[in-house]
């Protein structure tokens, strides 16, 4: 059952990423000999005990089939979130795409923040200090590395 549908029908290239610390993107493209009716609907569920939710802000391209999704408000848990693409066609069965992904490692990264430079000429030094980004997942600041690229003038 689990491949029940008109092969080549089910979503490819499927992708999330997480940014501005609680947004989520998702992408996919239609499948390859998925009828031109068929439209896909996108569930995903944060953990196992948290209830499945659905897209409620769908992109979508410009034959108006859903490609997309927005999330808002999204926190990183431990445990690997699952995603399920399914679709519906007036003329076949679609097949279904899962996944699960680990949310923290596609989040983006926002970059440092409070950047300031203060130099003293006369010892011929400069103190150039920031704040960590902003994570969803962790207050910690063991996982930064940082590297700085000086130009002079």
């Amino acid at each position: 059952p689990g491949f029940a549908g008109m092969k080549g029908s089910a979503i490819e290239n499927f992708s999330c990423v997480i940014y501005n610390i609680f947004l989520m993107n998702c992408t996919w493209q239609a499948g390859r000999d998925a009828p031109a009716d068929t439209q896909y609907f996108l569930y995903w569920q944060q953990s196992r005990g948290e209830e499945e939710m659905e897209c409620e802000l769908y992109i979508k391209d410009e034959n108006f089939r859903n490609v997309g999704c927005i999330f808002q408000n999204v926190s990183i848990g431990i445990e690997k979130a699952y995603f399920l693409v399914n679709g519906s066609s007036n003329n076949s069965l679609i097949q279904f795409y899962d996944e699960y992904i680990d949310l923290y490692k596609i989040e983006k990264l926002m970059p440092p923040s409070n950047i300031t430079v203060a130099c003293d000429e006369l010892k011929n030094d400069c103190i150039i200090q920031w704040q960590r980004p902003q994570i969803s997942h962790s207050s910690k600041d063991m996982c930064f590395k940082y590297e700085i690229n000086i130009k002079y003038k």
